[in-house]
C-alpha cells in the first residue's frame, strides 16, 4: 500500500469515522450490524481510493453507507418474504409478484407506500400473536438471533421455540396473503 493511499485512508477514518458510525447506527437495529456496515464502507473505500478519484470523500462515504444499509434491509425483506411464502399448492409466481412489488429498485411514492403498508401490516399481524410466538419470530427473523441463543435466554427447548415460530409464520402468511390479494386485485 502506498504511503499516500494509507495517509488518505487514515485521514478519512479520522475525519468521518465517528459521525459515519453514528449515521449508520441510527438506521440499523444493532451495533453489530452498524459496525459490519462501517467495515464494508471502509473496505470499499480502501479498494477504490487509488483506482478512481474521489472529490468529495464525505459525500462518497455517506452514499456508500446508505447503499449498504439499503442492501441490508433488502436482504432482510427478501429473507422474510421467502419465509412467508405459502407452502404446497399455491402458485409460486404469486410470491415473486409480491416480491417484485416490494423489492423494486425504484423509489416512487407508490413503492414507498407499499413498503410502508407491508411493514405496517406485518407488525399489526405480529401484535395479534401470543407474546411467545411474536417474540420468537422477531428474534429469529428481524434480530437474527439463533434458536440456540433463544433457548439459552429463555430456558425453553429449541423444538418448542421452532414450533412457536412455525405457528407465527402460518398466521403471518394468512394475514399477508390478504394484503397481497388487495394489492394485486385478485
Amino acid at each position: 500500500m502506498s504511503e499516500q493511499r494509507e495517509a488518505s485512508i487514515i485521514q478519512a477514518i479520522t475525519a468521518y469515522g465517528k459521525s459515519l458510525l453514528g449515521f449508520i447506527r441510527r438506521r440499523v437495529k444493532s451495533d453489530a450490524d452498524a459496525e459490519d456496515i462501517l467495515q464494508d464502507v471502509w473496505y470499499q473505500f480502501s479498494s477504490v481510493i487509488n483506482s478512481e478519484p474521489i472529490e468529495q470523500t464525505g459525500a462518497w462515504l455517506y452514499r456508500v453507507a446508505r447503499n449498504k444499509i439499503l442492501d441490508k434491509h433488502k436482504k432482510k425483506t427478501e429473507t422474510l418474504l421467502d419465509d412467508m411464502a405459502p407452502e404446497g399448492d399455491t402458485n409460486e409466481d404469486e410470491l415473486w409478484d409480491f416480491k417484485s412489488i416490494l423489492m423494486t429498485e425504484a423509489v416512487t411514492p407508490e413503492t414507498e407506500y407499499l413498503r410502508n403498508l407491508f411493514w405496517e401490516q406485518l407488525f399489526h399481524a405480529l401484535d395479534e400473536l401470543p407474546q411467545e410466538q411474536r417474540q420468537v419470530f422477531i428474534w429469529h427473523e428481524l434480530d437474527d438471533v439463533s434458536f440456540g441463543e433463544m433457548a439459552e435466554r429463555t430456558g425453553e427447548n429449541v423444538q418448542t421455540l421452532v414450533s412457536r415460530k412455525r405457528y407465527a409464520v402460518l398466521h403471518l402468511r394468512k394475514r399477508l396473503k390478504q394484503l397481497y390479494d388487495e394489492i394485486t386485485d385478485y
